[in-house]
């Protein structure tokens, strides 16, 4: 399909993830209409580029939608004021958003209905490598639904692992990602501040660790945040309870004991009681600083 018949996206969520996506695609000649819920996020995305007048649906030709959980992307796409029943056949909705397996099953039946394309894609990256066009995806969906994505994928993506078209194939991909992030990152808090309890210097502590058999990338890109004393949110810590919540969801429907996750689990939901939600996830550290009594960078 030529990009010149495949243009104008529905881009909804423009967070640091969505926000990225959207630029991507703006910087390869897409018409964007960026949605957020987040008015100044919206007119921020106008002034990147973005269309700035009413969506007309019947030109839309892919839905993607990023953002935070399944309650959004349901209501967004079949609330009230949602937008399947609006959309032309065969167009493509494209959930970027971490989602059970389950959940993606289920939206792809009723998008269906509808007669849309559903394609279950979930992204791992970061907001960097979003900006940049370079995330990864986990897609799973129909050969039709994947083709008319191509598009999107070549200017949004440096990796796109394909698992067939078994909806949710794609999101339980991510839920194993998103195991192992969590509790890398809990991991590297941990480490960190215990280290600093020890009297080793932050820098010190990464400089040595990144070269050793303890590293990790969630340690190489979090740790830095601790050290220059920054948590403006590229990833907050609100996204860990729902996304390790649905891990364990899925474990435990499948008889699975996750100990390790459920250990990281509970510190996320230390630092959002303790008012740090919507602080980066490297503030998690903070958690571990305030009940060893010792002070971060």
């Amino acid at each position: 399909m030529s990009k010149s018949s495949f243009k104008n996206i529905l881009l909804i969520g423009l967070g640091s993830m969505g926000f990225g996506i959207g630029k991507s695609l703006l910087r390869n000649g897409f018409n964007v209409y960026g949605e957020d819920k987040n008015l100044s996020q919206k007119e921020k995305f106008i002034g990147e580029g973005g269309e700035n007048h009413q969506v007309i649906y019947k030109n839309i030709n892919a839905v993607v939608i990023v953002v935070l959980n399944e309650m959004q992307t349901k209501e967004i796409l079949f609330g009230d004021n949602g937008v399947a029943k609006n959309l032309k056949k065969k167009t493509l909705v494209m959930v970027c958003t971490t989602v059970s397996p389950h959940f993606a099953e289920e939206m792809s039946i009723s998008c269906s209905n509808y007669d849309l394309l559903y394609i279950d894609a979930p992204i791992s990256g970061g907001s960097k490598k979003s900006a940049e066009g370079n995330l990864t995806y986990m897609i799973s969906g129909s050969s039709e639904a994947i083709q008319k994505a191509k598009p999107i994928l070549d200017v949004t993506s440096e990796t796109v692992f394909e698992f067939g078209d078994k909806i949710g194939s794609g999101s339980a991909m991510k839920s194993i990602n998103q195991m192992l992030a969590g509790i890398h990152i809990a991991a590297m808090a941990e480490a960190i501040t215990f280290g600093i309890s020890q009297g080793i210097d932050a820098k010190k502590f990464l400089e040595v660790i990144s070269k050793c058999a303890g590293t990790s990338w969630m340690l190489e890109n979090r740790a830095p945040n601790i050290i220059n004393s920054d948590y403006s949110p590229k990833s907050s810590i609100n996204i860990w309870p729902k996304d390790l919540g649905i891990v364990l969801n899925i474990a435990q429907k499948h008889d699975f004991s996750a100990p390790l996750t459920k250990i990281a689990l509970e510190q996320f939901l230390k630092a959002s009681d303790k008012g740090l939600g919507n602080e980066d996830d490297s503030a998690v550290a903070k958690v571990y600083a305030q009940g060893a009594g010792i002070k971060l960078p």
